[in-house]
């Protein structure tokens, strides 16, 4: 059986040659995320069980206790969804080169003249994509260990056109530099470049596969009647493997029959024919009966000159069930805006029962390496 080998490595071209070296022998990788602390580095490797690992040395070393893949095996993707439990999300080698030649399709892609970037951890599917595309369709690739916004506009003038990024990164650097960059997020910034992409995706469907509300060729989307969005088509995991739930490891098949993925996000057909994504159906707060969507209250708040970052979540509550509560980060610890001036903010574009009914002041809030909110922690 083939092996799933563990990449130790950081970014850069030694990742590249070590992943094409796996490929080649017939075997999956498993990149590391090597800013985990040790213990939770430990229990995801006990969770996703590679049989061996290559480090900084270049060499494979076996490891005991692995479990192998299955023939056309090409990745696992570590993810902890939205319990926080570590499993792997596994993709073949099909549906790795659905993604990118759907991509590259939907970009123009030109493997002659065009050269990728990838600065997002390649531990995250983010990151890692860009990657496989590039060895996927023989388009160049330049790799960096982490975001810097120097070396970022370094690489756009010695010729690289095309990133992901983090949205905040947009700030950082002149966009202008390249010819298309994609960041993640269902709802493009309103103020977004003309040459900035917004993508929708996740691990499970091997990286963005709806581009500013399109879905790229092959995919197929369906709202069911209680709002979920189900996504069918070529790009879309095999399976999950590890120790799922706490069960013992083991693998499952998230797909139904038929080979339709619940997303577990919520959204709706604009009047336009195109997506819009409400958000994760874990996320949407039920106050007095009226549904909130951080999602729409979030950005209105993070543009308060007092605000650095803020996230919203539902607090049990005996009469409304939940009420909003806003979690917040301010700018200086000594001048925080008022509850009442937060609600007044929200109600100016929000009907009122959107407007938090109580704040709570933290030193930052948790994020993933890719910035998005974990909100099962707070």
């Amino acid at each position: 059986m083939p092996e799933l080998v563990a990449l130790d490595l950081p970014g850069g071209q030694g990742f590249v040659d070590a992943l094409r070296r796996v490929w080649d022998d017939g075997d999956a990788v498993f990149p590391i995320d090597r800013r985990l602390p040790a213990a939770e580095a430990k229990r995801v490797m006990e969770s996703i069980r590679p049989t061996a690992v290559i480090e900084q040395d270049g060499e494979r070393r076996a490891l005991s206790g692995g479990e192998p893949v299955v023939p056309g095996d090409a990745v696992v993707v570590a993810t902890s969804g939205t319990t926080g439990f570590p499993k792997g999300v596994v993709h073949t080698h099909a549906s790795i080169r659905s993604s990118a030649e759907a991509t590259s399709s939907a970009l123009e892609v030109d493997p002659a003249n065009d050269t990728w970037l990838a600065c997002l951890p390649l531990a995250h599917i983010g990151g890692l994509a860009v990657v496989m595309r590039s060895i996927v369709t023989g388009t160049k690739v330049v790799v960096h260990d982490g975001f810097d916004a120097s070396r970022v506009q370094d690489a756009a003038r010695s010729g690289v056109t095309l990133a992901s990024l983090v949205t905040k990164a947009l700030n950082e650097i002149d966009t202008e530099q390249f010819r298309t960059i994609l960041i993640g997020g269902a709802a493009p910034p309103a103020d977004r470049p003309h040459n900035v992409i917004a993508t929708y995706g996740m691990t499970e469907t091997g990286s963005g596969c709806v581009y500013d509300r399109h879905p790229l060729d092959g995919l197929e989307i369906k709202i069911s009647n209680d709002d979920h969005i189900h996504l069918r088509g070529p790009m879309l995991l095999r399976a999950y493997r590890g120790n799922l739930n706490g069960a013992g490891f083991a693998e499952h098949n998230p797909l139904s029959p038929d080979g339709w993925f619940d997303t577990g996000d919520l959204g709706r057909w604009r009047e336009d024919g195109l997506l819009h994504v409400d958000g994760r159906a874990g996320d949407v707060v039920v106050s007095g009966g009226e549904k909130v969507w951080p999602s729409r209250v979030e950005p209105i708040l993070e543009n308060h000159p007092m605000i650095r970052e803020i996230a919203i979540v539902g607090r049990p509550h005996d009469d409304w069930g939940h009420e909003v509560v806003a979690i917040a980060v301010a700018n200086d610890a000594a001048h925080r805006p008022t509850l009442g001036e937060l609600r007044d903010v929200v109600k100016s574009e929000l009907p009122a029962w959107y407007a938090p009914r109580s704040v709570e002041w933290v030193e930052a809030l948790p994020r993933t390496a890719l910035g998005k909110i974990r909100r099962h922690e707070l």
